[in-house]
């Protein structure tokens, strides 16, 4: 799930935490929020700063990936492959 940066439109007006700002992990086929889940006070959406990567830790082996499901291919000549 992506996540999502929201701040005030008036922080005069609105919660502690929305008018320094806060972020969501919603689901990308939710419409964004228009209202703070505490205070009810209308949010705008904010471009991110964060980027979610995945982190691989080691490379994965053959039998790792046979283990994990994969079908594991090795190329023998031009547009020819054999399954390991």
């Amino acid at each position: 799930m992506p996540l999502y940066e929201y701040i005030a439109e008036s922080p005069e007006d609105s919660c502690r935490v929305c008018a320094r700002g806060f972020e969501i992990r919603r689901p990308i086929s939710r419409p964004p929020l228009e209202r703070c889940p505490l205070c009810s006070k209308p949010v705008r959406k904010l471009l991110s700063r964060n980027i979610s990567q995945p982190k691989l830790t080691a490379p994965l082996s053959v039998s790792d990936a046979k283990a994990s499901g994969f079908t594991v291919l090795e190329r023998r000549d031009e547009g020819v492959y054999e399954k390991l």
